[in-house]
């Protein structure tokens, strides 16, 4: 036993230290989030899904980050509200969106058009801050929206000429908007660790989730998970909500956020395998070329902002 423990804390400290497996994990976590999105329907209903989630993470937080809490609780006290509204607009509002788009549209598409949220966050920076835009990364929006198209189109263009796009499509791009809202604002984040905003964004998110409940469950449309919603539950409370955070967190520190940020784009491809593999969707010609043209434009872009700086 002492061998084992010894054995285990080995590997912690490894893989503590390995920026990339940790990233790799990160987007392999969220990836799967697709896939549990779509596992949750007819299972627990998706505010339902939100509010649980975040009940979770919170617990997890009180356990783990109490400590950082308390002593960061000076700062936290002068910029709880922007910490709280940024844990509303990218924990709840985006997740609430993220599942309600999974009960008509597939973990494939999920994950797609969820890779276009870096040419989102490109355009909010400019928009907002006035970031400049370079004639390159303008070519990289381009490249990822017709990949964004090709996505809600399902590859026809009598669908594109009639405009008829899959409801789940079109809310997913919302929510990726608001991701992206979320995204730029964290550049006006405050002195604090990581962890301790990281906590403070999920109380939050669970107090702003609750409305959200109580308004399904008005609607008559509150699902009590079932044994499969409760697997759900746990799985994206544990790993999208908590560990990738943390991971994600931890590689930032180690090789910083430029670097780390390239991995973000393992997302899509990690939802796409994990569809096929667990799921049994069909990924077809049509998502092989959104998919080409989503990471050729985001790493157009990313390229662009390199040699920009």
């Amino acid at each position: 036993m002492p061998a084992l423990v010894a054995g285990a804390r080995k590997l912690s400290d490894w893989m503590g230290g390995n920026a990339y497996l940790l990233l790799i994990l990160t987007a392999a976590a969220w990836g799967g989030n697709a896939v549990a999105g779509r596992f949750a329907v007819g299972e627990v209903s998706p505010m339902a899904l939100v509010a649980l989630r975040w009940v979770g993470v919170v617990l997890l937080v009180l356990i783990f980050a109490r400590r950082q809490m308390v002593s960061e609780l000076p700062v936290l006290r002068v910029h709880w509200r922007f910490m709280a509204l940024l844990g509303t607009i990218g924990f709840t509002i985006f997740n609430a969106l993220f599942y309600t788009a999974a009960q008509t549209t597939t973990a494939i598409n999920i994950g797609i058009l969820q890779g276009s949220i870096p040419v989102f966050v490109l355009i909010g920076a400019f928009l907002l801050d006035r970031t400049p835009v370079t004639p390159l990364q303008m070519l990289g929006v381009a490249v990822t929206t017709l990949g964004v198209v090709t996505v809600t189109a399902a590859g026809e263009l009598q669908r594109l000429l009639q405009m008829s796009f899959a409801e789940g499509d079109l809310i997913m791009l919302v929510a990726c908007g608001f991701y992206a809202a979320y995204t730029v604002a964290l550049r006006r984040r405050p002195k604090v660790s990581g962890l301790a905003m990281f906590s403070v964004m999920a109380f939050a998110a669970f107090l702003a989730a609750l409305p959200l409940a109580v308004a399904e469950a008005a609607a008559g449309a509150f699902v009590w998970p079932s044994l499969t919603g409760w697997a759900v539950v746990a799985f994206v409370m544990v790993f999208p909500s908590f560990l990738a955070q943390l991971s994600f967190m931890q590689g930032v520190k180690l090789i910083g956020p430029g670097r780390a940020g390239v991995f973000v784009n393992l997302v899509p491809i990690f939802a796409a395998l994990f569809s096929v593999l667990l799921l049994g969707e069909t990924f077809a010609l049509f998502h092989a070329v959104a998919l080409v043209l989503v990471l050729g434009g985001i790493w157009i872009a990313e390229r662009a902002k390199s040699r920009q700086s």
